[in-house]
């Protein structure tokens, strides 16, 4: 049986005597959407962060079979995961194409996405090329943090909180990219307040509280689990 894309085993990680997580375990296949849901607070974000190399982790984290827990950022990237950070973290004084080509990582033949790809996708951003990322709105920002860390062509890309504060309308086209981002290969682990989004979109979906991973199952079964959703999601 072929190794999942991302095995994540016992994560354990802290934020200085904090302990925030308490052996989370999860899994992640190719080209799958997963969502980690929760309310505010419960460890979703650190555990991406765990994942990548921000937050120093405990545990076991292979990713295309290798262990890479405590590997710094930049060295787990190169492995092919990519991060989107809530934040978003663009770099606000140089323009939209500036930021694309900053993604972009060096002697990659054969890329899966091209600057031409990402003004197709989000034509409002090739109507900006030249706009500093800063002056931008935060939707736009967001759309050009998804877009830079795809121009790094990774096998997985972690997202937080990708429709935070986004129109209606935005929301529903930030699903639809993010559904042609796994048609083309590149698997996604999505930490989401709105549920609706990750119901629609998502192949399976983890459920955390305090800090552990509380549930795991398919869209459809959430929807009927009326007592979960009541005990670790509603407010």
């Amino acid at each position: 049986m072929t190794a999942p894309l991302l095995e994540v085993a016992d994560l354990n990680a802290w934020y200085g005597k904090s302990h925030i997580l308490h052996g989370v375990t999860f899994r992640i296949e190719a080209n799958e959407i997963v969502s980690l849901l929760g309310r505010n607070g419960v460890g979703r974000s650190t555990t991406i962060k765990a994942v990548m190399g921000d937050v120093r982790p405990r545990g076991s984290i292979r990713f295309k079979g290798e262990e890479v827990a405590g590997l710094k950022p930049h060295e787990t990237a190169r492995r092919g995961l990519g991060y989107v950070p809530e934040t978003r973290d663009i770099f606000p004084g140089l323009t939209v194409r500036q930021n694309l080509i900053l993604g972009e990582k060096p002697g990659r033949a054969n890329r899966r996405w091209t600057m031409a790809d990402m003004f197709r996708i989000f034509p409002r951003l090739e109507e900006r090329a030249d706009t500093p990322g800063g002056v931008l709105s935060g939707g736009e920002q967001k759309m050009l943090a998804i877009c830079r860390t795809l121009m790094g062509d990774p096998d997985l890309i972690m997202v937080d909180e990708p429709t935070e504060g986004l129109s209606p309308m935005m929301v529903e086209h930030m699903g639809r990219l993010l559904e042609e981002i796994a048609r083309r290969g590149v698997a996604i682990l999505l930490v989401e307040q709105k549920l609706t989004i990750a119901l629609k979109i998502s192949h399976r979906l983890y459920v955390m509280g305090h800090g552990r991973i509380v549930w795991e199952g398919a869209p459809a079964a959430l929807e009927t689990a009326t007592d979960v959703r009541r005990e670790w999601l509603e407010v």
